[in-house]
């Protein structure tokens, strides 16, 4: 089976304007972002779908037993519930789907990368009240429980694995070649969590480019959220042009320079000859 299809324009717009509003909200609900993305890539998710899906999440969690203790008692008891009972957990071919970062397909599949595993993870530890957050460790996503001084980290896509501190300097020595930097072990904003996501499916869409639809959902997602790289401009352009939207990409690749031109002038004017070289197309 093929990777899913996006929805038609109108309901495209729909979810567009929910995923806007809810990244603007004093509190953004990450369970929400997630599931409207999974909306934008999915055309047959609709509302009840999503329902469905936070339903889920709130049965996994009433599943837990009541507040079993600190930190690593918490970790335990999700690895157990969720890597152990319910067969949660990732594998390398995970990464060659996209349904591995879409929350609904993770919760049905039992299957995804180690953000959307993490997100669950998260999700239903929080509805039951533990004190859970994101690790972006580099290269690979994890969950903390606890406070900085007593904190445990632990790996959904292994399962729910309660990590060592070797083993969290192993897996960003993998990924960087660098030592874990304390830094890295700080909570990760609910937003930050969605643009990663978001990237991941980027990812996945450079790889394969006959998914050039998939690239430009995923990078107008993006520039919804209220922060992101002023780059993304730049590589909307480019998937614009790419796709034969040559005025539409030139006027991008405009407004992308008109950005840029306070501090690097130079740049500005390469990116300007681009947009005359799009246009140019339409000839």
């Amino acid at each position: 089976m093929g990777p899913p299809h996006p929805p038609g324009p109108e309901q495209s717009a729909v979810w567009r304007r929910r995923f806007a509003d809810e990244a603007r909200a004093e509190r953004p609900d990450l369970a929400t972002l997630c599931l409207l993305i999974g909306a934008e890539a999915d055309g047959s998710l609709g509302e009840a779908g999503m329902d469905a899906a936070q339903i889920e999440l709130d049965q996994l969690a009433g599943e837990l037993p009541f507040r079993p203790g600190g930190p690593r008692a918490w970790a335990t008891a999700l690895a157990e519930h969720l890597g152990g009972r319910q067969g949660f957990r990732g594998t390398p071919g995970d990464y060659q789907r996209l349904e591995s970062s879409l929350l609904h397909a993770v919760l049905r599949r039992r299957r995804g990368l180690p953000i959307l595993l993490s997100v669950v993870w998260m999700e239903v530890a929080r509805r039951a009240g533990a004190p859970v957050y994101g690790v972006a460790l580099p290269g690979h996503f994890v969950v903390g429980f606890g406070p900085q001084e007593e904190q445990v980290l632990a790996d959904p896509f292994d399962g729910g694995r309660v990590l060592t501190g070797p083993d969290a300097d192993l897996l960003v020595a993998g990924a960087t070649g660098a030592p874990l930097d304390p830094s890295m072990l700080t909570p990760a904003d609910p937003l930050d969590v969605v643009l990663r996501i978001l990237n991941n499916i980027r990812a996945w869409a450079a790889a394969r480019p006959e998914r050039g639809d998939v690239a430009l959902w995923a990078v107008d997602l993006s520039l919804l959220l209220p922060s992101h790289p002023a780059r993304l401009r730049y590589d909307r352009a480019q998937l614009l042009v790419q796709h034969g939207d040559f005025l539409a990409g030139a006027t991008e690749l405009d407004a992308y320079a008109d950005v840029v031109a306070p501090v690097d002038e130079p740049a500005a004017d390469r990116v300007r000859q681009q947009a005359r070289a799009a246009r140019a197309m339409l000839n």
